[in-house]
């Protein structure tokens, strides 16, 4: 049977969450608008989202975030002050950054039920049509984007698709992961999911790094799906019932390039270095800044 190919329009963003670990930076800003050099880690997500193709971005926000609605809108204010100055190059950077007008949805999730409950929230918006879901705290740098290439994937395959990396095989207790047909392939079907499997049960080394690309009959499973794992609503446990009840293929696509959990202060610092040692402006005086403070540090 011919699998029915409709296009990824919309991507949702989940950013409800408080951003306990980053207290008390967090307090009155936002996780997402921390900044990875001098863009917010939610701006280097929704740039992957834009460069795949996306028209219309979905944020699922909580209390608190209203910050992020007006990141994405105009500011006149500040946009007249840098006119008056000659600010130009400034003025130009934040019209590429900004979505064009419609382009943007917000929706509240109201109590902290987890992910899967994140992304029902999210329905309304989405509709009756197959989406993307980005984790924000994920920030995926490679040579292409991520998301880019499971959309071309979702070409060929349609259906559903996650997007994978390996990890070492006495970490694989820490994520959800996959099992696939073929571990090495760039994109490969999906035998089976488990969320944080016991050390040794793992079926394969591939976790699941927050990138999808989900068909619209995940949020009826999303409904009526029962708690699971720290009393929330795990959006692993309906991929897994969608994969299982409904005729639709579920493919990984596997991402080789680096990783950085910014949900982590671990990660977020590492993503600052990684990015500031790629920025012509910033590489050559931060680099050897950096030398000389691991001097120090030894």
């Amino acid at each position: 049977m011919s699998v029915v190919k409709r296009p990824i329009r919309k991507a949702v963003f989940p950013v409800a969450g408080l951003g306990t670990r980053f207290l008390p930076a967090t307090k009155a800003v936002p996780k997402e608008m921390l900044t990875v050099v001098d863009r917010p880690v939610l701006q280097h997500v929704v740039d992957e989202a834009r460069t795949a193709g996306i028209e219309h971005f979905i944020f699922v926000t909580g209390r608190n975030k209203g910050v992020i609605e007006d990141h994405f809108d105009k500011q006149f204010e500040l946009e007249s002050t840098l006119a008056a100055r000659g600010k130009n190059k400034e003025i130009e950077a934040l019209a590429r950054d900004l979505p064009q007008a419609g382009q943007t949805s917000f929706t509240r999730q109201q109590s902290p039920l987890g992910l899967g409950h994140a992304v029902w929230c999210a329905r309304e918006l989405v509709g009756d049509e197959p989406f993307a879901l980005l984790l924000p705290d994920m920030l995926h740098h490679g040579r292409s984007s991520c998301l880019a290439d499971m959309i071309e994937a979702y070409a060929t395959t349609g259906g559903n698709l996650i997007a994978v990396a390996p990890v070492p095989d006495d970490q694989t207790h820490q994520y959800g992961i996959v099992g696939v047909m073929d571990a090495k392939a760039k994109v490969s079907p999906i035998t089976g999911m488990v969320e944080k499997p016991k050390q040794g049960t793992a079926p394969s080394n591939l976790h699941i790094t927050g990138r999808y690309v989900l068909q619209p009959e995940i949020f009826g499973l999303l409904e009526k799906q029962e708690r699971g794992a720290g009393g929330e609503i795990q959006l692993t446990d309906s991929m897994i019932g969608l994969m299982q009840a409904a005729d639709q293929p579920f493919h990984a696509v596997r991402f080789d390039g680096e990783i950085y959990d910014c949900g982590s202060k671990l990660g977020f610092l590492t993503a600052n270095v990684a990015l500031a040692l790629e920025r012509p402006d910033l590489a050559d005086d931060f680099r050897r800044d950096l030398n000389r403070l691991l001097a120090t540090n030894k």
